[in-house]
């Protein structure tokens, strides 16, 4: 038995029952808020911890099949046993597997026309009708945001939101390029054209709310000025405040008074903060599209789409499925099982 990893269930363990303790107390149950924070996390913790109390059973369990070794049925019984640990404790470590703090989250999805003309955007609109039948199976809900149509009935470029418990969590394997193989609607000859649309799958941003620590606002009063810097206040009724973090600085004296300057200074720069916080996370987003869908070229791609073949194959994984007909109508699970199932194995493996 590893002592670290012995020692790391028993900090699990530690920590659900003083969760329990917790969810006892009156007034943790007379306050909402840490009821539902707590009770979120004795959810999370059940499960593990009743894998790692099984885990030490089976452990004792084995170490007294050993003790009896000689007995045929022990013998037997012990080979079992060492298969169940091993079962287990492949489970707790996954479980052990810190999740990306997004997955709970709603989605914004982008899809963009890429190489291909016309028939870049026909497959745009495609991409979008797969998406739509697979949140109709899961039970997602799909929101339009905005898009471009195309002259020829698909779209240059469409944003959805897509709500639902975990979307992101099944949705952010599909950003990237889609590349498709198929005789266009357009094409008299029967020639096969190849065509790539990109997707980009972002988490949805939470309502921002911006906290500002006082000690981190230098602020100055001095007299109103009026035209040509006559004074027209014979009190210090002006308010600077100065952001230090930010270097933002609002300074307010329509008013009469101190305070009612000073009350109107802090709201416009609570208002910059937040439009200045707004504007990081959508450069971040940004960032993280352009990572995404690359150039959108035909040689980038993360997934092939073969009509003559009926053929999808993710390139990521290597996993190609002969059912073309009906990952359009949405049937993706085996490519998002496949993909959170190598996200996980490298995570381990990588040991966070």
């Amino acid at each position: 038995m590893d002592p670290a990893f012995d020692a790391r269930l028993g900090e699990i363990e530690t920590a659900f029952e003083d969760v329990e303790a917790s969810l006892g107390d009156p007034e943790v149950l007379a306050d909402p808020t840490q009821l539902a924070e707590l009770g979120k996390r004795h959810s999370d913790l059940k499960e593990v911890v009743a894998d790692i109390r099984q885990w030490r059973q089976v452990n004792q369990d084995l170490a007294e099949a050993k003790e009896m070794s000689d007995d045929p049925d022990m013998a037997a019984m012990a080979i079992d046993l060492v298969a169940e640990i091993e079962m287990l404790e492949s489970r707790i470590r996954i479980a052990l597997v810190p999740e990306d703090p997004n997955d709970s989250k709603d989605v914004i999805m982008e899809i963009r026309s890429a190489a291909g003309g016309d028939e870049a955007s026909i497959w745009a609109g495609d991409l979008l009708r797969m998406y739509e039948k697979y949140a109709d199976r899961v039970g997602f809900k799909i929101e339009s945001m905005e898009s471009s149509p195309s002259d020829t009935g698909g779209y240059d470029k469409i944003t959805i939101a897509v709500k639902g418990r975990g979307a992101f969590s099944k949705l952010k394997y599909e950003g990237g390029v889609h590349r498709v193989q198929r005789v266009p609607k357009t094409e008299s000859q029967g020639r096969i054209h190849t065509s790539t649309a990109t997707v980009a799958v972002l988490p949805e941003a939470e309502s921002v709310d911006i906290e500002i620590d006082p000690n981190d606002v230098r602020v100055d009063v001095y007299r109103s000025t009026g035209p040509g810097g006559q004074s027209v206040n014979t009190t210090d009724s002006a308010v600077r405040l100065t952001h230090e973090p930010t270097g933002i600085v609002v300074s307010m004296q329509d008013e009469k008074s101190q305070l009612q300057n000073k009350e109107k200074a802090w709201r416009v720069l609570r208002d910059r903060l937040l439009q200045a916080e707004r504007e990081r996370a959508q450069a971040e987003l940004a960032g993280e599209r352009r990572t995404q869908v690359g150039s959108g070229g035909r040689s980038e791609k993360i997934r092939t789409y073969n009509y003559k073949d009926n053929r999808v194959t993710d390139h990521r994984i290597g996993l190609t499925v002969r059912r073309l007909d009906a990952v359009l109508e949405g049937a993706l699970d085996q490519f998002m099982d496949a993909l959170a199932a190598d996200e996980q194995a490298q995570r381990l493996a990588g040991g966070s």
